[in-house]
């Protein structure tokens, strides 16, 4: 065993025995009490990084002449974009944590600070990122090397020391792995209770909860031996696949319900072009169907599912709503 390998089952070794605690200990005995740490990492590498960017002379932004498509390889920018950056715009991961946040909150007005205001953060941290790429390197040939050279990891390292120094560039760096370990241990919770809510199996014991960690975690420890690039591509298309789903049940309940949908709406018809092209579009996870003719049926799939919506998503349900309304009184 090289000592990349085992450095490599140390390191996940005790994030998996944190996760594991966390999974199993109710949510504020561990996640509570560290996540306000992640959180100031987090804002120190958003906001640290943006302010260096535009303070470094090395930094050379780029103008709307060069808003072209720079891909080495000339891939299509849609759906490609959408797909590659996932949780930076759009998430459906996000929406399997909302119950676990929801529960959180003492009130229901804190809901749009929470969740509105965590996917505005988190599309600003994407966007940090992107411009880092884009600008710190000069050009997509040097970005390109520095992946092939060492991966996301060696661009996150190189550019937060570069820009923000030795100190600066270390919480910066944390601030970057904290998405990922904070990404785990809320899914590996939110597997374990959803399973447990769609079964009717209460959590409370101790046992019932490892009656459920125990068989997800050997799940994710198989996942672990995939290659990454794999795990992300799958990740990618799936997670805003999800999104999409969760978006046109917004958008159902919402108009069923006499309310605005079309901040629901809108988007979803959006990501199912997205979604439906890129799975008849990528020759590795697709069906490698010629880009053009991938459009077309994304568009046409979209609207299929937006005339669908009109004809049987919209109808009220007023009378419900005045009969529950009854049922509480």
């Amino acid at each position: 065993m090289t000592p990349e390998v085992l450095t490599f089952n140390v390191w996940l070794g005790i994030i998996f025995a944190y996760y594991f605690i966390a999974t199993i200990m109710p949510i504020d005995k561990i996640i509570g009490r560290l996540y306000p740490l992640f959180g100031a990492v987090l804002l120190i590498m958003a906001f640290g990084m943006t302010i260096m960017m535009f303070a470094s002379p090395d930094v050379v932004f780029y103008n709307s002449a060069q808003w072209t498509n720079q891909h080495p390889k000339g891939l299509p920018l849609f759906p490609l974009v959408f797909i590659t950056i996932a949780c930076g715009a759009l998430s459906g991961f996000h929406s399997t944590q909302s119950p676990l946040m929801a529960r959180c909150l003492s009130s229901e007005k804190y809901g749009k600070s929470v969740f509105y205001g965590g996917m505005i953060a988190e599309g600003f941290i994407g966007l940090v990122w992107a411009t880092v790429g884009m600008s710190f390197y000069h050009g997509p040939e040097a970005l390109q090397q520095a992946l092939a050279s060492g991966g996301p990891a060696t661009v996150v390292h190189d550019s937060a020391i570069a820009l923000m120094g030795g100190f600066g560039g270390i919480l910066a760096i944390l601030g970057v792995v904290a998405l990922p370990v904070t990404s785990g241990d809320t899914a590996f919770r939110a597997a374990r209770l959803t399973i447990a809510e769609v079964f009717n199996y209460s959590q409370r014991p101790i046992p019932a909860r490892l009656l459920l960690a125990v068989p997800i975690f050997a799940v994710g420890l198989v996942l672990c031996q995939v290659g990454f690039d794999t795990i992300w591509n799958y990740f990618g298309w799936s997670n805003q696949s999800l999104a999409s789903i969760v978006l046109w049940s917004g958008a159902v309940y919402l108009a069923s319900h006499g309310r605005f949908h079309w901040i629901c709406t809108v988007p979803a018809v959006f990501m199912t072009a997205v979604c439906t092209t890129f799975i008849c579009y990528s020759p590795k996870l697709g069906f490698g169907i010629p880009i053009e003719t991938s459009n077309i049926i994304g568009i046409v799939v979209a609207l299929a599912a937006f005339v669908c919506f009109i004809m049987f998503g919209t109808k009220t349900h007023v009378v419900e709503d005045e009969a529950l309304k009854k049922e509480s009184v």
